[in-house]
């Protein structure tokens, strides 16, 4: 079993792609998979009245990623040896994105929107569909929808839409029956920044992809808000986890090649003695 972590940079980039480029680096130096940003415009992502009527929303045109980036992070990826991913939030988004992603990730919150999930899905390319406060009948659909339209490789994760996510109401068990139900890939978005979420989330449900929000050193816009990781923090995460999923083995009970010299060392069954019988002669001599 091997899981992907991919990086959320979310608005944490500040419009900068000098500060881009530092977190695929990083993304890249803490072992992630893949990196993935996000393409939105306020004003296609909220009615007028919303964008006019909060100063906190309309303050958000600053968090917009700009298309022009993207040509320097897909060629960044490819360098770092990661995938290059990224969340469209308006219909063009996803022609403009095509050239660049190694595969789209659908948000929780456009999980409704079916002219986007087929826009995406008729690209041919991999998807990830977050499932954050959908019901099944809602999920179902939106799978359902992508199939028909011609969607590959899709996975889904399992989310919970609150930041920071409280590790009681993060419901990893939900994990394994998205997987029962579509019999797809299933992995965990993260909102809880608690690595022993995201330990049982793989090692308990066997999360297929574990996406986390990173910030570079606090100073991203959404860093305030609880739900962020910072490198040194995550990195010892997929670390650990990596560690861990190299001592499952094949399952087969047998003598490891590590342990053919203490086999010598056990009680031999005539006496109750070590070391076995068969050596004590070569021991003496």
């Amino acid at each position: 079993m091997s899981v992907h972590f991919v990086a959320e940079i979310s608005s944490n980039h500040h419009q900068d792609l000098s500060r881009c480029l530092q977190f695929i680096d990083q993304s890249a130096l803490c072992g992630c998979s893949a990196v993935k940003f996000q393409l939105f415009k306020i004003d296609q992502l909220f009615i007028p009245d919303v964008v006019a009527g909060n100063e906190d929303i309309g303050k958000r045109k600053g968090w917009e990623l700009p298309v022009s980036f993207l040509p320097h992070l897909a060629e960044s990826c490819q360098d770092k040896g990661i995938d290059f991913a990224c969340t469209p939030f308006y219909l063009q988004a996803v022609e403009e994105l095509d050239p660049y992603v190694d595969f789209y990730k659908i948000a929780s919150y456009e999980l409704l929107w079916t002219d986007l999930l087929k826009e995406c899905a008729n690209t041919g390319k991999p998807l990830v569909l977050s499932t954050g406060m959908a019901t099944m009948a809602e999920v179902e659909e939106a799978v359902n929808t992508i199939i028909s339209a011609g969607g590959k490789k899709l996975t889904l994760l399992h989310c919970i839409s609150d930041y920071p996510a409280p590790p009681e109401k993060c419901n990893l068990a939900a994990i394994e029956t998205l997987k029962k139900a579509f019999q797809l890939p299933v992995g965990w978005s993260d909102h809880s920044v608690q690595p022993a979420v995201i330990y049982r989330a793989v090692h308990r449900f066997k999360a297929s992809m574990i996406e986390f929000h990173l910030d570079l050193e606090g100073a991203g816009d959404e860093y305030a808000s609880g739900h962020c990781w910072l490198p040194d923090q995550i990195k010892t995460v997929i670390s650990e986890v990596n560690t861990g999923l190299k001592a499952d083995g094949t399952g087969e009970k047998a003598p490891m090649d590590n342990e053919s010299r203490e086999r010598n060392w056990r009680a031999d069954p005539a006496d109750g003695l070590r070391p076995l019988s068969s050596i004590r002669q070569r021991w003496w001599l």
